[in-house]
């Protein structure tokens, strides 16, 4: 298997261009577009791509093919990749208030030690000390180059309560006492990264707490007396609550943040086929102004196939060459900065071009037309007898017979972003069959279709989704089994069996999107699309949703 595997890889070359082709790093994955099955090896980072020609019936014959729909391009280096995820500083600052709730929940449940001593002949203890609230009015997140994210609290209060007892000679007493804390200024430095799994961590690197200002107030009537301990217990506890607070930080960072972040998935199904892997490739990335991740985002098989591709790759430890897109095609952000939404994702048309490689040279992109598909209100049926009213001589060789088209894509469709949107000019075979009355195919002719078609991009439920419109298409005859024919009177015909039928199938497809990476209950609003030159920009706010 592994040799068939092996003497089968075909590295198919492309040139989009001027790119000097390279090969992929593959992951075995599969896809079901246009509704026909077919098996793929996708990769990120690269520009070369083998084809998986067949695997089927017993599977032997795998060919290694693959395809470069990765929504991060330059997955092991990070550099300049093909899709980036952006957290601009008005994303952080609402994670921030997000984060302060949940921390001042977490310091409302701190609890303390008790605290018990002498002071000269006074000896003293303090128990069941309860924090009523902890309030962090004032705080601030500050991306950090190389390390993450600081947040800074600042004029923070507490309040608590417990009982005191104390034995001054021959004198007992015990009550109760209030102590409030103010002024109170916490420094926190969260560092960034990501685990073997691509998901994202953080962790507590740095914490220090001081408090300026500690009140305590004993009830009873022996005043005197808790003079003589009050600027100790003062004291003691202002030291026990700011090494409590550091402790209880890490706590709540390890315990709920690190949960949280944890949700975001490194893997999503888009149907029992393919899924998509979008862990990330490095930690992210802080700078002065937002917080920047690159992900792999690279379809992923659900089947046995990639199993089997698995053991191949062991056995074959052949290096793959990788290479990042040309420059002019990479991700980068526009200048000056966009900063109107909370995150932004960003996806350069490299990555567009290379996903429509990979379906090109896995024999995807073929669509077939037949009757079944043709609307009632059109007004004609995919039969020889429709069509020979402008190819006579059908009507002669293949009498009242159904007929059906084979559409394909003899190059990988290429398209461009700019300010004014997406489009792109396909090139597309249309190859007509007659059905014989034994099933078997007859060639009858073969169009080449092309058109500007332009393509519509939003996000609905946390999914890009899409859409296309085509415009007038224009006919050539390529090749004719039944003798040349004016191709022009076929045009009000393949007018309407492209936008009654190919057009709404895509769209129908298109429509069903693919899911951003998320983190849990978090959900998108007030959807900004803008197009650069070669980068197409989603913006969108944030919404965290508590649980229920």
């Amino acid at each position: 298997m592994v040799a068939a595997a092996q003497q089968n890889r075909v590295v198919a070359k492309q040139e989009v261009l001027g790119m000097p082709p390279v090969a992929l790093h593959t992951t075995l994955t599969s896809s079901s577009l246009f509704g026909r099955d077919i098996k793929v090896v996708w990769a990120g980072r690269a520009q070369h791509c083998t084809a998986l020609q067949e695997a089927r019936m017993g599977m032997q014959s795998v060919a290694v093919a693959c395809g470069a729909l990765a929504l991060c391009l330059a997955l092991t280096t990070a550099t300049n990749p093909g899709f980036v995820v952006r957290m601009t500083q008005a994303g952080l600052d609402y994670a921030q208030q997000q984060g302060m709730a949940i921390l001042e929940k977490e310091l409302a449940q701190l609890k303390l030690p008790d605290i018990s001593g002498k002071s000269g002949k006074v000896r003293y203890e303090l128990s069941r000390l309860h924090l009523r609230d902890f309030h962090l009015p004032h705080s601030r997140i500050t991306p950090i180059s190389n390390v993450g994210l600081q947040v800074s609290i600042s004029n923070a209060f507490a309040e608590l309560n417990g009982d005191w007892r104390v034995k001054f000679l021959f004198i007992r007493d015990h009550g109760s006492f209030n102590l409030k804390v103010e002024n109170v200024y916490m420094k926190i430095v969260l560092r960034l990264g990501s685990d073997t799994t691509g998901k994202p961590t953080i962790s507590t690197s740095d914490c220090s707490a001081s408090i300026s200002k500690v009140r305590v107030r004993f009830s009873g009537k022996l005043g005197w007396l808790y003079n003589l301990f009050h600027s100790v217990i003062e004291s003691k506890l202002r030291k026990s609550l700011e090494r409590k607070v550091c402790d209880n930080v890490a706590k709540s960072v390890q315990n709920e943040l690190q949960k949280q972040i944890q949700t975001l998935p490194v893997t999503a199904r888009i149907d029992d086929k393919i899924g998509i892997d979008y862990s990330l490739v490095a930690p992210p990335r802080a700078t002065a102004q937002s917080l920047d991740a690159d992900l792999k985002w690279k379809p992923r098989f659900w089947n046995l196939l990639q199993m089997l591709f698995a053991r191949v790759s062991r056995v074959n430890s052949t290096p793959w060459p990788t290479a990042p897109p040309p420059p002019s095609h990479r991700c980068h952000w526009p200048s000056p900065p966009d900063h109107e939404r909370m995150v932004y994702f960003g996806a350069s048309s490299y990555f567009f071009n290379t996903a429509g490689i990979a379906y090109h040279k896995a024999g995807a992109l073929v669509f077939e037309i037949t009757e079944a598909m043709i609307p009632k209100k059109a007004g004609f049926s995919l039969d020889t007898s429709a069509f020979s009213a402008f190819i006579p001589q059908l009507e002669e060789m293949y009498p009242n017979m159904p007929m059906k088209f084979r559409l394909s894509t003899p190059t990988a469709p290429f398209l461009t972003i700019g300010p004014g949107g997406i489009s792109f000019q396909p090139i597309v075979d249309a190859q007509a069959y007659a059905i014989l009355p034994n099933s078997s195919l007859a060639p009858l002719f073969l169009l080449s279709l092309t058109g500007n078609v332009s393509a519509v991009i939003n996000v609905r439920s946390s999914r890009i989704v899409g859409s296309l419109d085509v415009g007038r298409i224009r006919l050539s005859l390529k090749d004719s089994a039944v003798g040349h024919f004016q191709v022009e009177l076929l045009q009000s015909l393949m007018n309407i069996l492209t936008s009654r039928v190919v057009m709404p199938h895509l769209n129908a497809r298109l429509d069903e999107g693919f899911p951003l990476p998320l983190l849990d209950r978090i959900q998108l609003s007030n959807i900004l699309v803008r197009f650069h030159q070669n980068f197409l920009l989603l913006g969108a706010d944030i919404r965290f949703q508590p649980r229920g």
